[in-house]
C-alpha cells in the first residue's frame, strides 16, 4: 500500500482517526488503541505497519494539542497549563520504559499480551472512575452552593484572573489528597514558594535531556540486532534516562525546583515519593508500549491521584507523550520503513482532530463548569481501547489455537531479523 488511494476506506478511516485524535487530545491519553484497529480492519494494513502509522497519528494529535496549550494558563494558579517540571521528572524514565516495552512486545506471544491488557488496565481505569466520581460530587456541591472560589475550565484564563479568592466554604471542603484541589488562601509566593521557581516555558534543559536518548534510539535501530554494538547502545539508555530523572529529582528534593501544579505539596518531597514517580514513568512507558495503549492511560490517572486538576493532567500527559510518540515513529521507520503518504495523511487528520478536540473540550468544561468531563473522556477512551484491542487479541488467539502454531515466547534476536 505504498500508493495513496482515496476511497471509502480512507473516508471512514479519516472519520475514526479524527474522533480518536479528538478524544485522545481531550483526555491526554492518546488514541493509539483506536488508531491501530482502524488501520488494520478498515484501511487494510498489516499489524506491523499499523503500529508505526499509529505512532505518527499520535504524534500529530499530540503536537496539535501542545501547540494549542502553549499559551494557556492553569485555571487557578499563575503557571502554564503544562507542568514542565513534572514532565522532566517523568520523561527520561518513560523513554527507557518504551524501549523495554518494544522488546517485550517482540518476545511475548499475543495471548499473553491480550491477558495482560485486561489485567493491567483495571488499576488505571478504576482510579480514573473514582477520581471522576469524586470530582463530579465536588463540582455539584459547588454549583448548588454557588461557591465562586474556583474558576472552572478556562473562565479564569479568559478573564485574566490568576489567583483564587479565599472563602470559608471552600476551605472546609478541601482535602490534601483531593482530586480537584481548592487552593483558597493560596497565592503564588505563599508558603515560601518563590515566584521565579514557576516555569513559564520549557527550559533549554528539557531539549538537552531528550535529545541524547533519541539519538541512542536511532543509532540502535541502524545496527544489527543482538550484535555487540546493539547491546552497547541499548545499555547506554539506562544511564542517560536514570541520570536525567535523577537530576530533576535531586533538584526537587533540594527545593531548587518545585512541581507548581501540586500547590504547596509540590514544594517538598521525600526520597521515596520521587523514586515512586520515576518508577511510574518507567511503568507507563513499558506497559503502554507493550499493550499499544500509549503511556497516557497510566499517566493521566496518576497525575489526578497527585491532586493535579484534570486540565493540567491532560495537558502535561500530552506534552510527555509527544516526545515518546515521535521517537517511536522515527525508530519504527528505521527498523521497517512504512508508507509515508498514508502516514502523513493520517498524521494531519489526527492533528486536526486533536486541535478541534481541544477547542470543543475547553468550551464544554467552561459551559458546564465541570473539569470532570475530561476524566470521563479518559474513562471512555480507555474502555473503547480495551474493547477494540481485546477483541482483536481474542480473535487472533482463537485463530492461532485452531492452526496450532507455536504459542510460546519468541526469540528476540530471531524476531528482529
Amino acid at each position: 500500500m505504498e500508493v495513496f488511494v482515496f476511497g471509502w476506506r480512507i473516508i471512514v478511516g479519516s472519520i475514526i482517526g479524527f474522533l480518536g485524535g479528538a478524544l485522545g487530545s481531550i483526555g491526554g491519553g492518546g488514541g493509539g488503541g483506536i488508531f491501530v484497529p482502524m488501520l488494520i480492519h478498515i484501511i487494510g494494513f498489516d499489524p506491523k505497519s499499523s503500529a508505526p502509522i499509529s505512532k505518527c497519528m499520535g504524534t500529530g494529535g499530540a503536537l496539535a494539542t501542545v501547540y494549542y496549550n502553549l499559551k494557556r494558563r492553569h485555571p487557578t494558579l499563575d503557571m502554564p497549563i503544562m507542568d514542565y517540571n513534572l514532565a522532566l521528572l517523568i520523561q527520561p524514565m518513560l523513554m527507557l520504559g518504551i524501549s523495554i516495552g518494544v522488546s517485550l512486545r517482540l518476545v511475548f506471544p499475543d495471548w499473553i499480551v491480550t491477558i495482560l491488557l485486561f489485567i493491567l488496565v483495571i488499576g488505571p481505569l478504576t482510579l480514573a472512575i473514582l477520581n471522576g466520581r469524586a470530582t463530579w460530587k465536588k463540582e455539584t456541591i459547588l454549583k448548588k452552593d454557588g461557591v465562586k472560589c474556583l474558576e472552572y475550565g478556562t473562565a479564569g484564563e479568559e478573564s485574566g484572573n490568576k489567583s483564587v479568592s479565599s472563602s470559608a466554604s471552600c476551605g472546609t471542603s478541601t482535602k490534601t489528597n483531593s482530586v480537584v484541589p481548592f487552593f483558597a488562601n493560596e497565592r503564588i509566593g505563599s508558603e515560601g514558594m518563590d515566584q521565579n521557581s514557576f516555569p513559564s516555558c520549557p527550559s533549554n534543559g528539557s531539549e538537552k535531556e531528550a535529545n541524547p536518548s533519541k539519538q541512542v534510539e536511532i543509532a540502535k535501530s541502524q545496527t544489527t540486532t543482538c550484535s555487540v554494538l546493539y547491546w552497547v547502545l541499548s545499555s547506554m539508555q539506562i544511564p542517560i534516562s536514570v541520570g536525567g530523572s535523577l537530576y530533576q529529582a535531586v533538584n526537587l528534593y533540594k527545593g531548587v525546583k518545585v512541581i507548581p501544579s501540586m500547590g504547596v505539596r509540590g514544594t517538598a518531597f521525600k526520597k521515596h515519593q520521587l523514586i515512586l514517580y520515576c518508577l511510574i514513568g518507567l511503568l507507563a512507558g513499558m506497559v503502554g508500549e507493550l499493550l499499544r495503549l500509549g503511556a497516557g492511560f497510566i499517566l493521566v490517572p496518576f497525575f489526578l491521584e497527585l491532586g493535579i486538576v484534570p486540565q493540567v493532567s491532560s495537558a502535561t500527559s500530552t506534552f510527555v507523550v509527544t516526545f515518546s510518540a515521535s521517537m517511536s515513529a522515527i525508530e519504527f521507520y528505521y527498523l521497517r520503513p512504512f508508507p509515508i503518504p498514508y502516514a502523513l495523511y493520517f498524521l494531519a487528520v489526527a492533528g486536526i482532530g486533536g486541535f478541534v478536540g481541544q477547542i470543543v473540550g475547553r468550551k464544554m468544561v467552561t459551559l458546564f463548569r465541570r473539569p470532570s468531563i475530561i476524566i470521563f473522556v479518559v474513562v471512555f477512551t480507555i474502555s473503547v481501547t480495551v474493547i477494540l484491542l481485546g477483541g482483536i487479541g481474542i480473535a487472533n488467539m482463537t485463530e492461532k489455537i485452531e492452526l496450532k502454531p507455536y504459542l510460546g515466547f519468541q526469540n528476540l534476536c530471531r524476531k528482529h531479523t
